[in-house]
């Protein structure tokens, strides 16, 4: 029988395991991960990021471990019609690979995203509790 849990792989809001914790509504175990291929970018008026494709471009991130479909359908939910659930390869600390479901931005709202890198200690600093008032309410379903 197949584990129907998946890895799930985040570069944003969702690194800050609380938020994770909230949209989820369990705790998850974490490490950290990079993911190559990938870029991530501000969103113009937003406190989160958006992840596109970009060649010769690396993300580090968190990788959430056996994520139960009912989280993943939450995430989906939270993550909204902006985002795409994928599956990719990510890198661990150890050099290891394991398949992990991600969010990339859609193409159709790429013109949302600013140049440079989304920065997560000025995240965690200046938008978090912005963050956290504006979207993770909405998981109290």
């Amino acid at each position: 029988m197949s584990n129907p849990h998946r890895h799930c792989f985040t570069y944003g809001s969702l690194m800050c395991e609380s938020i994770m914790f909230a949209v989820c509504g369990m705790p998850l175990a974490a490490t950290p991960a990079v993911l190559e291929g990938f870029s991530r970018h501000p969103v113009r008026d937003e406190d989160y990021p958006g992840m596109v494709p970009a060649s010769g471009s690396t993300v580090s991130g968190v990788l959430y471990h056996d994520v139960p479909p009912a989280a993943l359908a939450r995430l989906d939910t939270f993550e909204g019609s902006q985002y795409l659930r994928i599956t990719v390869k990510v890198k661990l600390a150890d050099g290891g690979m394991l398949d992990a479901d991600t969010y990339v931005f859609r193409p159709e709202h790429a013109a949302l995203l600013l140049p440079g890198d989304w920065d997560y200690a000025n995240f965690l600093r200046d938008g978090r509790q912005r963050f956290e008032r504006r979207y993770v309410g909405y998981t109290r379903l």
